[in-house]
């Protein structure tokens, strides 16, 4: 294993063999986890930043030391234009995009109360959460609709089993992408598939940098997990690309939850 790789901890098989996938965000966090996922199943990656290239382009370096190739774009997902150009050059400049990841999602990280709410925090998170995902749907979805192949998945969040008294604007967000999840799943079929996964909580740098994390929130969330642990991105990863195999043909409009039991009712 070259030097800097993930050490994965689900086997590896080459589910994405020659094919192309777009990851949003994934400079950091679960999209670069997931875009480098890809590159060990044997798949290509336009790995999708907006403000940060130093790590989009560590991303790019990782998808490239499986042997695959790499395109990094920048686009505002909070903006049409700069989405449908993101949609353009990205078909453009490989052989089609087969799989679209929408990571991307705003968790306003630094509200740690409802009642730390304000008008502009709340257009913000819903900005990307339900406009830019549903233009990124819409955008790449029409493509993919006339090459006849492709699929979509988007990346939700357990806040839409149990809610979130912390940011309610962001639970909003997510329950909204269930939504666009089941429409364009519908308006899209049969040709091109639409799902969304739902992880729970991970061991990503931003959530170990909280301050309510590191002060008695890790053990709690620990506590109230029938699997008794917090996992790493990496252990995710291949859960969320499953939607994006042949092995879920026949799934299109579905919301899967990966959270290790923590939003299992009567838990």
């Amino acid at each position: 294993m070259p030097e800097g790789q993930i050490e994965w901890t689900c086997p590896v098989y080459p589910r994405f063999e020659g094919k192309w996938v777009l990851v949003t965000g994934a400079g950091t966090g679960f999209g670069a986890t997931i875009a480098e996922r890809v590159a060990a199943e044997g798949g290509n990656v336009v790995v999708h930043y907006n403000s940060s290239l130093e790590g989009a382009s560590r991303t790019a370096a990782a998808v490239r030391s499986y042997g695959r190739k790499a395109v990094v774009m920048r686009a505002n997902l909070r903006n049409w234009e700069e989405i449908r150009t993101l949609a353009e050059e990205s078909f453009a400049e490989t052989s089609g995009i087969d799989a679209l990841i929408n990571n991307v999602g705003d968790i306003a990280t630094e509200q740690m109360s409802w009642r730390d709410i304000d008008e502009s925090i709340v257009s913000r998170v819903l900005d990307v959460d339900i406009k830019g995902t549903m233009l990124m749907i819409h955008e790449f979805g029409v493509r993919m609709l006339a090459r006849e192949k492709g699929c979509i998945v988007n990346i939700g969040s357990t806040v839409v089993v149990k809610g979130s008294p912390r940011a309610p604007q962001y639970a909003a967000g997510k329950y909204g992408m269930i939504g666009l999840t089941k429409s364009y799943a519908a308006a899209f079929a049969p040709v091109v598939r639409v799902n969304a996964f739902a992880p729970g909580f991970m061991k990503t740098p931003g959530t170990l940098a909280r301050d309510d994390w590191n002060n008695g929130r890790r053990e709690k969330l620990i506590a109230m997990t029938p699997m008794g642990r917090i996992p790493a991105p990496e252990e995710l990863a291949a859960p969320a690309l499953f939607l994006a195999t042949e092995e879920a043909a026949h799934m299109t409009g579905a919301y899967m939850l990966c959270d290790g039991g923590y939003s299992m009712i009567g838990a």
